[in-house]
């Protein structure tokens, strides 16, 4: 949760990995913060304010329910038509807006729902409210980057000795099990970075509850990020399965080598990220 200042107005930003909620209550409060609820309710009694919802949950989500949405869309404009923002999540299954009690509460709108809401609230504290947006999203990623090279760094000291690069750096596999075939795409990609499918790591862990997954440092995660792309390519391409694990075999090798040389020489000259 963060707060962005929007012209003197301060909106609560709800960040959820890849989709963002704003407070549409806090920009309701830019034309008048004793009514908030009741400038909501009439954005959202507006015809075109349905129109553009409906068509936002169609696209984004699968569980919307169309019958009900064109109920609700066939009263709008009527004098006696009302609709709160409670109403159309419970009649039409929409996730684009959300109700939340408790300090931070007030009625929340995925970004591209907000955008539009504050469009009709003001135009010019639409684009402000976009601008402050962004320079919130710059700051994260600015901030995600400084703590992927922290814990990088926090690591280095481990990938120095030779018994975890041992651990580290994929086996190369045998012509046997390059020839197995595998249960599902996951367990090729296991097999080319760990060298052991998802089960034989269960088994060798008995008492673990995470998975092969689960333990991986940053950079095996970086390396299997990089062999899933590969993969795909290489499906498009019409290879073979047990041709594709060769190459992610050798790929996973060669990257880690890179990846652990690379550790190596930063912590030699003493940097630190």
């Amino acid at each position: 949760m963060a707060k962005i200042d929007v012209k003197g107005t301060s909106v609560t930003v709800i960040s959820g990995g890849i989709d963002d909620y704003i407070s549409l209550t806090d920009i309701a409060r830019y034309k008048d913060s004793e009514r908030t609820d009741y400038i909501i309710q009439n954005w959202l009694r507006n015809r075109n304010t349905i129109e553009f919802m409906g068509i936002w949950e169609q696209l984004n989500n699968p569980d919307f329910n169309p019958i009900e949405f064109d109920g609700i869309r066939r009263q709008a404009g009527l004098n006696s038509f009302v609709l709160t923002a409670k109403r159309w999540i419970e009649a039409t299954g929409a996730i684009g807006i959300t109700s939340k009690a408790g300090r931070y509460g007030g009625t929340y709108a995925h970004k591209d729902i907000a955008f539009e809401f504050a469009s009709w609230v003001s135009v010019e504290f639409k684009l402000y409210l976009i601008k402050e947006f962004q320079r919130l999203k710059e700051t994260e990623y600015q901030q995600l980057g400084w703590d992927i090279r922290r814990n990088l760094t926090k690591i280095n000291y481990r990938i120095h000795t030779d018994a975890i690069k041992t651990h580290l750096i994929p086996p190369l596999l045998t012509s046997q099990q390059i020839t197995l075939i595998y249960a599902s795409e996951a367990d090729l990609l296991n097999m080319a970075l760990f060298g052991k499918t998802a089960k034989q790591w269960r088994d060798e862990n008995p008492g673990n509850k995470g998975n092969i997954r689960d333990e991986a440092n940053v950079s095996q995660l970086v390396c299997l990020a990089n062999l899933e792309t590969l993969n795909a390519h290489f499906i498009h391409q019409g290879l073979a399965q047990a041709e594709r694990l060769k190459l992610l075999n050798q790929t996973a090798i060669h990257q880690m080598k890179l990846l652990l040389a690379d550790a190596g020489t930063r912590r030699l000259e003493g940097k630190q990220s």
